[in-house]
Formats: structure tokens, sequence, C-alpha cells
């Protein structure tokens, strides 16, 4: 997600950081302030909340553990589920990577898109990456390699929540999330049916603003080595990132492209997911770079051309986001391997601003795509 910061490229590796991190609101959503009250397989009927006037699916919670070298870490995900016995086809809804991902920011639209009557059995399934939302959050040195493999384990096990005989998944992703599921599909790693990148980005929010030269990169080690200290760490942690101020003021800069849309509820569950053991770890890495699946925008066209003619790819820009991250959506537009571009209200999170809008986008692109050959 995007950052705001005040950065002193000077010559000796020191900041003059002035940061602001933020999320993506949902006039609509529910939030879970205390979600470990509600994981161990526990189902919520959403009895009085609806989506768009109607009743929303059935939510079902759990965790799933990955193992990751030395490390079980603790997977929190979420089954938005249509109630009947039909074989059902799996989305995969993958929250954009920033310093206050959550499941949270892809409720509405998964609710919205499996409570329709289809002629498909739709089952969404909305997983935390590992350092993020409510996973589990170990000191491991986070980049875009190990969430890619997380990415392919998590679909790949024999006892994953999304496995399936038939591999029919379709995944959705936002920001970073998005790029990283382009790239593992370029290789092959992962052979999803369709994917949906929305508002996709590819540059972290310090080297977007500031680049990759060798000085600079050597001022973002420093900076991610001072966030994973023990003390210091914390400190600049909570004066830059973990701080109820810095995360509205991003969410109304351009996370969210209405700052009227940015509410108390959001900016306190973002905040809540800030204070969380270990919280500081990855978005370490996410601020300078180290998430970033390509490091180029020829790159990036390069991992969609990749695909071009294996499966259909739906494009969601945003008329509202930052210039810099508006201008490597428009890059895709009319680019080889997406076979679909459409610009939609928003910004940096439109799937939380605006959920019944993307949802109607995406559940028009699963008709084009899947309903229509039923």
């Amino acid at each position: 997600m995007a950052f705001s910061a005040t950065f002193s490229a000077s010559s000796s590796p020191c900041f003059n950081l002035a940061c602001k991190t933020r999320r993506p609101s949902l006039s609509q959503s529910i939030y879970f302030t205390k979600p470990s009250a509600i994981r161990a397989s526990t189902t919520l009927d959403y009895a009085n909340a609806s989506v768009d006037g109607k009743p929303s699916s059935p939510l079902k919670t759990n965790d799933w553990q990955w193992r990751f070298k030395e490390n079980l870490i603790n997977i929190y995900y979420e089954e938005h589920v249509r109630e009947n016995d039909e074989p059902s086809q799996n989305i995969l809804l993958l929250p954009t990577i920033s310093d206050v991902s959550t499941v949270e920011e892809w409720r509405v639209v998964a609710g919205d898109i499996i409570q329709r009557d289809s002629k498909v059995n739709w089952r969404a399934t909305i997983v935390d990456w590992p350092g993020l939302g409510y996973s589990g959050r170990p000191k491991i040195d986070y980049n875009a390699d190990v969430l890619e493999k997380f990415l392919v384990d998590f679909i790949n096990a024999p006892n994953s929540p999304v496995s399936h005989p038939e591999n029919n998944l379709v995944i959705f992703g936002g920001g970073h999330a998005a790029s990283i599921v382009i790239r593992a599909a370029k290789k092959g790693l992962v052979k999803p049916k369709a994917i949906a990148a929305v508002a996709p980005t590819w540059a972290g929010p310090l080297p977007i603003v500031f680049g990759r030269d060798s000085s600079m990169e050597t001022r973002y080690g420093f900076l991610r080595g001072t966030l994973k200290a023990p003390a210091i760490g914390w400190m600049m942690y909570n004066m830059f990132v973990s701080n109820e101020k810095a995360i509205q003021s991003q969410y109304k800069s351009h996370v969210y492209a209405d700052p009227d849309n940015v509410t108390p509820g959001i900016v306190e569950s973002r905040y809540a997911l800030t204070k969380r053991e270990g919280a500081r770890y990855l978005p370490a890495a996410f601020l300078t770079g180290l998430l970033d699946p390509v490091k180029s925008r020829e790159q990036f066209l390069e991992i969609f051309a990749g695909l071009e003619g294996k499966l259909p790819i739906l494009v969601v820009s945003t008329k509202g986001s930052p210039k810099r991250s508006k201008a490597e959506m428009e890059a895709l537009r009319g680019a080889k391997g997406v076979s679909k571009f459409v610009e939609l209200p928003g910004a940096l999170l439109p799937q939380e601003e605006y959920p019944i809008i993307v949802a109607e986008e995406l559940y028009q692109f699963l008709q084009e795509n899947f309903e229509s050959k039923v």
C-alpha cells in the first residue's frame, strides 16, 4: 500500500521519515475487533447483515498450518459458502499487501458474489498472508519469494482449504498480491482458471518514490534493520506506522478515493492489527521494497504477457489511485496477457471502499468465462 514520507537521501544511511499507513474502509463490512474469538471452525451467520439489501452468506473461519523452514506458521482464513449440496467452484481472494493488510477488505465482495443466484455454486476463501492480518507473524526474512512460496503451498498442498481434484481455482488479488499471483502463474507454479488483478501494484512505498539505486538500497536496508530491532524498532514503528492519526491520514490521502469513507471503525480495526505480536516484521520488508515481485515496469508487463492466451485475466484500474500507481495500472491497458481492462471508482482499496461495484464487475467476469459455458 502507498506510503507518504519525507526521506532524506543524504550520503549517510539516515532517514528523516514522516510515515503514514492506512487501509481501505468498508462502509458495509462487519468488523471483528477480536478475531481470535471467531477462529476454530466457527460458523458465523450474519442474521442481521446484508449486502445491497440481501442476506449475506454464512462465514466459516479456521486456521491452516504452513511449514516454512523451521517455522510452523498459523494461517488465518475465512470461507464464504452457499448452503447446498451442489459441487462448488473455488475463488481465492488475496488481500492487498501492506502494513495493515487484512481479510476484512474482501468480505463484502465475497459475500455478494456467493449469494447470487448463479449457474455455478461459487465458494470463496479469503486468506491472510503470513506476517499480516490475523495470521502468525514470526520474525523471518520476508521477501517476494517467501510470499510466492506460501501462495504455491496454500494452493497445492493436499490439505489446502482450496484444494480441488479438478484444479478449478479462480484467484482475485489486490495490489502486490495480484502481481505475485501473476508471477507464480507465469512460472507454472500455480494454474488457476482465471485471475482478476484489482488495482495491481508492484513497487513498495519507498522504492516507487525514491528509486532503487545502490545508495537508496543501502538506506532501505538500514531502515529495515532498524524497524526489526528489539527496542528502537518498536519505537519507530509505533511513531510512524502504529499510529491512529497516521493510519487515518494515509487512508484519506490515497488508500481511499473519498476521505469521507474513512470511518473511525476502519481506523480502529487497522490500528489493532499493528499491535499484534510481530506486527512490524513484514511491513519492514514491504515499505523498503523486498516484497516487490518485479523491479521495473518492463518486468511487470512481461509477467502478464507470459500468460497470453493461457487464461482470462481481468485488470481493474481505479480512477483515484495515486499518480505513480495509476501509471503502472494504465500500462496494462491493452497489454499482452490482459483479456479485459476496466476502470472503476476507488484508489488502492476499491474492493473495500466500493465493494458492491467491484463485486458486480468481478461477477460479470465470472459469468463471461464460466457461467456462459455451463
